[in-house]
């Protein structure tokens, strides 16, 4: 890791010789490598070297190169594309080449000019360094040896880079530090090194980790149908498809909000500019139940709207999960949402076609499954270099045109996500949200997290599964209704149809703008299922026993079972438990009143 202020190499100086779009040929860049940085033209436009052929080299720019030439220089520093990565990060918003949107309107106003060059970091700004190691210890790659409070959420871990091992020459006191001054130094095999508090790491190379593990936590999200029917693990991977209007974003939104992961890093990728102004606007107002603290000191934002350069879709995805990875390293648990990878794809696909690629299906180029790959992969559960163990959950949209599942960058996706919230737009036309299929969507993660559950309740997996059969019979019995109508159908299906129904609008459908149904806890999500289980195990015995759909449906306590996700809060539970006895009673009664037993 190159520290934030440490000598670059020589600059190496070319020309331009042709432009393409955002693609620029470049001669006389010798020793230039694959992957390095490059400023071009007189603006100093921010560009990255992305193939070398001989002598030229094909530079990739990431701002407006309107007006370019022929014959401007260009010059590179001999370096890969990097962020910076320090304290300060969290409660930022920046664009796809890190620079930072909050500076850059206090400079130019509302749009961002050309060339336009600011620190990702305030390099002014002083934070209170506490050392926890001392003079004379011996320190290897990625041990903690200080802690800075970023915000009062976060807890900052100063850590020995990669690639350090050696004696702990020196260690500044406690006080306050810039992130330009020598925090420590280490006497290495090949000389001293100083540390500071923030350094440089390439975006396309992960950071290295001792091991990756296998998930067993839950990723609670709050949200009923994928806590408890589609559950991701922490250090999983999921994607989110969808047509335009089934609640891509709104979904990538509630997931941000309300996760239980201790950081969030929110990619916008090529989605429209006043979505990301909603998240920019709500953050700061909404507070984490769980500490009563604003949400926005827990997330950094990456922001790349469709109104900015199309080349810099693609590295803003890259620059998102670096800095994960960097809190990752830390100890935490850290959620990426990435929307939408379709826009990223398309970046690809217009690049690949200005470079003359051979194109595959629907023209996106034909490295676009290892693309994803190496981003997917960036997930996980992981033991770090410094024995703590750290996750990566990767929660990505996908936005195939006219909702085509077929279409190459959801059927590449699918190949390297464990889990598929399929988003249908049959239920977000009818205002049932979350519009997550429970038909089509699937995951992966059921038997690595049952562990978690059944902490709770024994019977966690087999009460799920019983309520998602009910779900598919439904499913199947919908496509008789459509032939023969419901008062066909024999009296137990009826009933099978109602409560399928009952489930819908009383567990899967959630209101995310009401007080007590945004977020539901783990345990309400149990009791209500117990509820509805409840019903349909005691009263398909009463129907099997003769008595009619209307005998149960006429029970006072029935029309109740709907208002229960969002009359009772979290911390009242069980309300549910004396709801459930009084149902299982009036169900008793109608037994002995009719049946006469």
């Amino acid at each position: 890791m190159v520290s934030a202020t440490e000598t670059r190499n020589a600059p190496i100086e070319g020309k331009v010789i042709s432009v393409n779009g955002p693609i620029v040929k470049a001669a006389g860049l010798t020793g230039v490598k694959m992957f390095d940085i490059a400023e071009v033209g007189s603006d100093g436009l921010i560009g990255e070297v992305i193939r070398l052929l001989g002598p030229v080299a094909l530079i990739q720019v990431y701002e407006d190169n309107t007006g370019l030439k022929p014959g401007d220089k260009v010059i590179s520093e001999g370096r890969p594309l990097s962020v910076l990565l320090g304290p300060g990060l969290i409660a930022n918003i920046y664009d796809g080449i890190q620079r930072p949107l909050v500076g850059i309107s206090e400079q130019c106003g509302s749009y961002i000019e050309k060339g336009v060059k600011l620190s990702a970091l305030d390099a002014q700004k002083q934070w209170t360094f506490t050392p926890s190691a001392k003079p004379g210890d011996e320190v290897a790659e990625g041990q903690i040896i200080g802690e800075i409070e970023e915000t009062p959420l976060v807890v900052h871990r100063v850590l020995i880079p990669p690639g350090v091992f050696g004696r702990l020459e020196n260690v500044v006191e406690a006080g306050p530090r810039t992130i330009e001054d020598v925090i420590y130094t280490v006497q290495t095999k090949t000389g001293l090194y100083e540390g500071k508090l923030a350094g440089y790491w390439p975006v396309r190379m992960a950071r290295p980790v001792r091991s990756k593990k296998k998930p067993f936590i839950p990723l609670m999200t709050g949200q009923r149908i994928i806590d408890t029917f589609f559950p991701i693990a922490r250090g999983g991977t999921a994607a989110i498809p969808g047509g335009f209007g089934t609640g891509k974003t709104m979904t990538q939104h509630a997931l941000a909000k309300w996760c239980n992961a201790d950081i969030i890093i929110y990619i916008g990728c090529g989605e429209r500019g006043n979505e990301m102004t909603d998240v920019l606007t709500e953050f700061p107002k909404l507070v984490d139940e769980r500490n009563g603290r604003p949400l926005i000191e827990r997330t950094v934002m990456i922001a790349n709207t469709s109104n900015m350069p199309v080349p810099a879709r693609e590295v803003s995805i890259y620059t998102g999960v670096t800095i994960a990875e960097f809190y990752r390293d830390m100890g935490y648990s850290v959620a990426v949402m990435a929307d939408s990878t379709s826009r990223w794809a398309e970046a690809l696909r217009e690049l690949s076609s200005r470079l003359g690629d051979m194109p595959a299906e629907e023209g996106f180029p034909p490295y676009l499954a290892t693309r994803l790959a190496e981003f997917y992969e960036r997930a996980g559960l992981v033991e770090t270099l410094s024995g703590a163990d750290g996750d990566i959950s990767i929660i990505g949209a996908v936005s195939p045109p006219g909702g085509d599942f077929s279409e190459p960058v959801t059927q590449h996706t699918s190949r390297f996500v464990r889990c598929f919230w399929a988003l249908d737009k049959t239920l977000a036309d009818a205002r049932h949200y979350p519009s997550i299929s429970w038909v089509d969507s699937y995951t992966e993660y059921l038997n690595d997290i049952e562990g978690w559950w059944r902490e709770l309740d024994e019977q966690w997996l087999v009460i799920r599964n019983e309520v998602m059969n009910i779900l598919l019979e439904d499913h199947r019995l919908q496509q008789l209704v459509k032939l023969v109508g419901a008062d066909a159908l024999p009296m137990f299906q009826q009933f099978t149809l109602h409560v399928a129904e009952m489930i819908k609008n009383a567990f899967l459908q959630q209101n995310s703008f009401d007080p007590i149904d945004k977020y539901c806890s783990p345990e309400k999500q149990l009791k209500l299922l117990k509820v509805i289980l409840a019903l349909y195990e005691r009263g398909g015995v009463l129907v099997k026993a003769g008595l009619t759909l209307k005998d149960i449906t006429d029970l006072p306590s029935l029309s109740e079972m709907v208002r229960l996700k969002s009359e009772i809060p979290n911390n009242e539970t069980n309300r549910i438990d004396e709801y459930r006895e009084r149902l299982l009673g009036e169900l008793e009664l109608l037994k002995e009143q009719v049946l006469g037993v």
